[in-house]
């Protein structure tokens, strides 16, 4: 990390009263530089402000700094105002790499997003889909009924992977969680942990009677015929942590709550 004294620091917040408040003063204590410019991007808020800001950082890969003015904030550090730039210099790193979706409708128009936690797939409407699972082309599930499936990275396995009973994922592994939404058939089918270089395929059956929506963390498309997944190991985002809180140490307790 660069010399303390001369960070060039950009504030974003997630526009809460008391998240605005607190970069007005850190703006003023510590100058506030275009995030385009900046070597690190502080983000006060939640995690949901923490997914956004990487996703706008990842095609320079400028570090993000959290701290925490949301409600959970498993990716953000504690609000301490005092001795910023020391603690950012300090910060450990920790890399993750996004999933590539790509989306053909029903219309046969094709689409592109990106999914630093999970690619999800919906069912849109009051019946189960049914979805077909291919994993680097060979046919794994003929036709799984459920209200949906996603595709997890080892930093959204924690989220709502989790709340679907996926399994937690060591952050640096190379790995990724393929689990089932309320899954009906196969009714005992729990999921699957896949390596990284693994591309899985969603093939939707019976779309127009049973519509089915894809979502890379918040873009959604509705109406889909076919997903393809991937980790895009050419692009990256960069958190940074203050010593003894990383990520890696956050996903470890996670699965010593009880």
């Amino acid at each position: 990390m660069h010399d303390p004294d001369r960070l060039r620091l950009s504030f974003v917040t997630s526009g809460t009263p008391q998240a605005n408040a607190a970069a007005d003063a850190l703006r003023a204590r510590y100058g506030d530089t275009a995030s385009e410019h900046a070597d690190v991007i502080v983000a006060l808020g939640g995690d949901g402000l923490m997914l956004q800001t990487l996703h706008s950082a990842m095609a320079r890969d400028t570090p993000v700094y959290g701290m925490n003015f949301g409600s959970v904030g498993f990716m953000m550090n504690g609000y301490e105002p005092d001795t910023l730039r020391q603690r950012i210099a300090s910060a450990k790193p920790t890399h993750i790499y996004p999933l590539a979706m790509s989306v053909l409708d029903a219309r046969g128009a094709t689409h592109e997003a990106l999914a630093l936690n999970e690619v999800s797939l919906f069912r849109s409407s009051y019946q189960a889909a049914k979805i077909e699972i291919l994993v680097d082309g060979e046919p794994r599930l003929d036709e799984l009924v459920c209200d949906g499936v996603l595709v997890a990275t080892p930093a959204g396995s924690t989220a709502y992977n989790l709340s679907a009973h996926g399994p937690i994922l060591p952050i640096n592994s190379p790995l990724l969680a393929l689990t089932p939404i309320s899954p009906f058939r196969p009714r005992r089918w729990r999921g699957a942990i896949l390596s990284n270089h693994a591309a899985v395929t969603f093939r939707i059956r019976e779309g127009e009677k049973r519509p089915v929506s894809a979502v890379a963390d918040n873009v959604e498309f509705r109406n889909i015929r076919e997903v393809h997944v991937r980790e895009d190991r050419d692009k990256r985002v960069t958190l940074l942590f203050d010593p003894g809180t990383s990520l890696e140490e956050r996903v470890l307790l996670e699965q010593f709550r009880y």
